[in-house]
């Protein structure tokens, strides 16, 4: 079967923009935020230099200060058991923001690691908050992503206590399919930032039955693998398969920037 004309997928630049100008304007803060108010909140964020793959963010247990927003990249969250060994709790990908779990507590319940080269923005909560008593409807964008996080996290706990061990890889690469629409890239050709491992660690699965899964969908003509990258040949029988919600979109038109290449990191 002829391989689909590459189309375009996530890109790995550090692309340095302002609020107003970032492409991923529709699904971080400032969605439904005037261009006024969106110039008060570009002024809170700092722009941090490219986390390296492998550098924490921040560990479980540093104290709480900020908010983060994947600008590009890609990161895992992950807890520790009392024997050291690590429990993935989710992947992060541009425009989500992480650390909402620390607000509680003061302080980080997980730890955050880059799986690749990734560009952060930081928003100071202190700042946040006090920005939010004067914008209301930013305070009722970070409401809505609270609640879509509670929404996910009861997903999860659906397709690990519920589904088989297909299912849940199906739902997996549906569900990243899936939020690569909504950023405008493509649904059907992406790159697996996290490793097999962590995939397995995440779905609680072994490493041997993710990746003989991976051999098995690929023999059955519904995906297509080469190394890290990822072809879903027939996403629309991959969807029934995992029962997960499918949607649909053509990707956005992004600029040069927006073209995926391989890294050195991968």
């Amino acid at each position: 079967m002829p391989t689909r004309k590459l189309e375009k997928v996530v890109s790995l630049k550090d692309i340095r923009v302002a609020c107003r100008e970032c492409s991923l304007i529709e699904i971080c803060l400032p969605v439904g935020i005037g261009q006024s108010d969106l110039d008060r909140l570009d002024s809170i964020i700092d722009r941090k230099r490219p986390l390296p793959r492998g550098d924490h963010l921040f560990r479980i247990g540093d104290p709480f200060q900020c908010l983060y927003a994947v600008r590009s990249g890609s990161l895992k969250t992950y807890a520790t058991s009392e024997d050291g060994q690590e429990q993935v709790m989710g992947f992060h990908l541009p425009g989500e923001l992480i650390g909402l779990d620390a607000i509680a507590e003061g302080d980080h319940p997980l730890a955050a690691k880059a799986l690749e080269t990734t560009s952060i923005c930081e928003i100071p909560f202190h700042d946040l908050e006090s920005l939010g008593t004067q914008l209301p409807s930013l305070q009722h964008q970070l409401l809505r992503i609270m609640s879509k996080e509670i929404r996910d996290d009861e997903h999860n706990m659906v397709i690990l206590g519920q589904k088989s061990a297909e299912e849940r890889l199906a739902s997996f690469l549906i569900s990243l399919s899936n939020r690569f629409i909504r950023r405008g890239f493509s649904a059907h050709q992406f790159n697996l930032s996290m490793s097999r491992s962590d995939i397995g660690n995440y779905l609680g699965l072994a490493l041997e039955t993710v990746s003989r899964l991976f051999t098995r969908f690929q023999n059955e003509g519904l995906l297509r693998v080469d190394r890290k990258h990822i072809e879903l040949i027939d996403r629309e029988r991959l969807c029934v398969f995992s029962g997960a919600r499918c949607s649909h979109g053509t990707p956005k038109q992004h600029s040069q920037h927006s073209q995926h290449r391989p890294s050195k990191d991968q």
